[in-house]
């Protein structure tokens, strides 16, 4: 078993990715409450099997390659997401977004914040054919409104408002709750986590908090792109009907906009 000392800048996600392991398995590990507060100098423990950064314990099943939508918790243990589909590095093979651009997009997102998501986010728009400026800045856009320049991966209410909606597959009592947004483009009800987790190989619909975990949720940002087929649509710049088919409306299309205008001049 691992012990790791916080230091300024860590975070419970980098360090998940560092170890080989799962926010909420480090959290309820170090019996943290809030996994976006860690005190500089605390000793984490790191769980059983995950000794060594990049590590996964011998028994985890191996990841299958492979969102969103809008109108309790589980016994299981959390299932390791699967490799990125395509390149093997996309983010050095000049096709993704620098650092120096995705803070130009969003001047609000820290540094700390940029180091920690960039690779996550070249390897989701890899992951889902996002190559060309008008695609990238389409993608970019929707993903800085959405979670609040990267601020947010998790949905700010409880999610009760989409208790009962049989139309997000949520039909049993506590399942608005249980399966409220998460992720940059935001993860909705029991039938899209269990879409989702289908397609990248992840149980998301016994271990939805899953989603929230960068690893997880850029992709099912990419899977939710590509498979409602937003790339011909950013392509030909019809960002209107972009925003409409993530949101189901035109909610915060004004600041949308804005983000998808300086994306355009920034790329």
């Amino acid at each position: 078993m691992a012990i790791h000392t916080i230091r300024r800048g860590d975070t419970l996600s980098a360090l998940a990715q560092k170890y080989g392991t799962s926010v909420s398995a480090l959290a309820k590990t170090n019996n943290i409450k809030n996994p976006d507060l860690i005190i500089t100098g605390r000793k984490l423990t790191i769980p059983d099997g995950f000794d060594r950064p990049g590590q996964r314990p011998a028994t985890a099943p191996p990841g299958m390659p492979g969102s969103s939508s809008r109108p309790g918790s589980s016994t299981q243990s959390p299932t390791q997401a699967g490799p990125v589909t395509g390149p093997s590095a996309p983010a050095g093979n000049g096709k993704g977004v620098t650092m120096d651009q995705l803070r130009k997009i969003m001047p609000n997102l820290s540094q700390a914040k940029a180091e920690q998501y960039l690779p996550h986010i070249n390897n989701a728009m890899a992951e889902a054919g996002i190559t060309t400026k008008n695609q990238k800045a389409a993608f970019l856009s929707q993903l800085a409104h959405e979670s609040g320049q990267l601020r947010y991966m998790e949905e700010i209410a409880s999610g009760s408002a989409y208790e009962g909606r049989r139309d997000l597959g949520n039909t049993q009592p506590g399942d608005g709750t249980r399966f409220k947004g998460r992720g940059p483009i935001q993860l909705t009800g029991r039938s899209n986590y269990r879409a989702a987790g289908q397609a990248l190989g992840i149980d998301l619909e016994n271990n939805p908090k899953r989603a929230a975990d960068p690893d997880v949720g850029f992709r099912t940002a990419a899977w939710f792109w590509k498979s409602r087929g937003l790339n011909s649509l950013a392509e030909s710049g019809n960002f209107r009907e972009v925003t409409r088919r993530i949101n189901g409306g035109y909610n915060g299309l004004a600041d949308r906009q804005q983000y998808y205008n300086r994306a355009l001049s920034v790329l």
